[in-house]
């Protein structure tokens, strides 16, 4: 077993990229399996009729190129998307490695075209084609749920009650349509889970301490809810009201172009997206969040907003 950092602290200096050392608290571990490393989240293991994972970013045979001008070398990562600068058949290679790692081979992989909705699909069988859409639920054993992020957030749900998982990609556009409140609410409908029962692994996303948004950002999260407040750090009443923070500018007596850049605040997707699974009635003990940050660990994890040019992280969940 391998060690994880803790979550990064929100300070200045945390929000550089820096590199994945000392040791993380539980419930989660990363193992090394097949010589990928991949995370787990510990209270999931306990059912041995699942298999979860989410991947990380290392040992893969995809070649990237740094976009970081200051950074020349080139690094064999796991993509597992099917990104322009990456060829399919290394993809393919990335997948199969990964599954395998998994125990799971003989298991489709069942993936979405991820559009940054409250889109949630039931399957019972794979489709011939990815739907669209941001999460996927079922309680047919056999498939292996998948959803691809670098930096939103990836939630894996299991109702032990009533052998039903899903999994949901949830970007900041997805926190605010309430993508893993709304997937519970299909499970609900179609596999009589209760909430009660649920257990959430909230997997590593971008942090509240990397994660800069704009006045558009927290106007969405004020207009949907009351609570928003308390995942933001920063000028919220301000910039929700939508006040202008310079209306005078001329006061400051700087030349133009030289204005103070806008105030701007910062966002915890991972605490939005617990708040949103405990008002749907999950408990808050079973709720799962990895402190990692994207961001923050360039050596484990894929970032777009550190990078743009990288790969995409996997998370995924199946019945045996």
């Amino acid at each position: 077993m391998l060690s994880l950092s803790k979550a990064c602290s929100k300070t200045r200096e945390s929000r550089r990229a820096r590199s994945f050392t000392g040791a993380p608290a539980p419930p989660w571990r990363l193992r090394n399996v097949s010589g990928l490393q991949i995370l787990e989240s510990l209270p999931f293991t306990r059912f041995n009729w699942l298999t979860h994972g989410f991947s990380t970013r290392p040992r893969g045979v995809s070649v990237l190129d740094s976009s970081d001008p200051r950074n020349t070398r080139t690094e064999k990562v796991l993509n597992l998307g099917y990104t322009d600068w990456d060829r399919r058949e290394r993809v393919d290679e990335n997948r199969r490695r990964f599954v395998h790692a998994l125990g799971a081979t003989e298991m489709p992989l069942v993936t979405l075209r991820q559009i940054h909705s409250d889109v949630a699909h039931i399957i019972s069988a794979p489709p011939a084609e990815p739907p669209k859409g941001d999460a996927l639920a079922t309680s047919a054993s056999g498939l292996l749920l998948a959803v691809q992020t670098a930096d939103c957030i990836p939630i894996l749900l299991v109702d032990p009650r009533h052998r039903a998982v899903a999994a949901i990609h949830s970007g900041w556009r997805g926190t605010v349509a309430r993508i893993a409140a709304k997937a519970l609410g299909r499970m609900q409908m179609e596999f009589a889970t209760k909430p009660a029962d649920v257990l959430a692994a909230i997997g590593p996303g971008i942090g509240q301490c990397c994660y800069e948004v704009g006045p558009d950002v927290v106007k969405e999260f004020a207009a949907q809810s009351p609570q928003a407040r308390s995942w933001f750090e920063g000028p919220f009443d301000a910039l929700a009201s939508g006040e202008d923070p310079n209306p005078l500018p001329w006061l400051t007596m700087m030349p133009p172009g030289h204005q103070p850049p806008p105030p701007r605040c910062h966002l915890d997707l991972k605490a939005a997206n617990a708040a949103l699974l405990t008002d749907a009635s999950v408990s808050p003990k079973n709720i799962f969040v990895s402190e990692l940050c994207t961001f923050c660990h360039p050596d484990l994890f894929f970032s777009y907003r550190r990078e743009r040019t990288t790969g995409r992280m996997m998370s995924v969940i199946g019945i045996i």
